[in-house]
């Protein structure tokens, strides 16, 4: 029965983490979601988007001018909103990442640099829909709903399983160095 308390003990973590991530999840979503930081947050960031998105419309040579958070052209125009901002997809890699076991540390570095990462996916994603709605119309929507939507949401995830399984690597080598390679079964 060696093996029962081993999965006993694994399927405890697996479900406190399970626990920590949906609260995380919840609790930030219920901040982000609220007004004073929706309004004095999100939609400054979401602005910065729509900038950062123009500078590069405007670098591959589409004319494009900003307001708050819209892109125009003479042909199309957008609006960033929540939920295609990538704050969404950076809440649920932020929670995931808080909610495994790991050292503070290396936390911190999973979170700044994953969410780089969403935040760069998310930039090719509005300029890319953008450049759709301007010289292929027909194919914005299902661009938009099912192609990057799911693209971001599952980049996200990805992200987290890369730097969870890479996490696990380090806290096995790190145990081999300070205890010894394991002992025979």
């Amino acid at each position: 029965m060696k093996g029962n308390g081993k999965s006993a003990s694994s399927n405890r973590r697996s479900l406190y983490f399970l626990a920590r991530f949906v609260a995380l999840l919840v609790g930030f979503y219920l901040v982000v979601a609220s007004n004073p930081v929706n309004d004095a947050v999100i939609v400054p960031f979401t602005s910065g988007v729509a900038r950062a998105s123009a500078a590069i419309l405007s670098a591959i040579g589409e004319k494009v001018s900003v307001a708050g958070t819209e892109i125009h052209s003479g042909a199309f125009a957008v609006n960033i909103e929540n939920g295609c901002n990538g704050v969404e997809a950076a809440l649920l890699f932020g929670s995931a990442i808080l909610a495994f076991p790991a050292p503070w540390r290396r936390r911190a570095l999973g979170l700044v640099l994953g969410f780089i990462a969403i935040q760069a996916l998310n930039l090719v994603r509005v300029v890319s829909l953008f450049w759709i709605g301007v010289h292929r119309p027909a194919l914005f929507s299902s661009s938009h709903t099912v192609l990057w939507q799911s693209a971001v949401v599952l980049f996200s995830v990805l992200a987290f399983l890369f730097w969870a399984s890479r996490e696990q690597r380090t806290r096995a080598a790190e145990s081999v160095r300070e205890h010894g390679p394991p002992k025979g079964r």
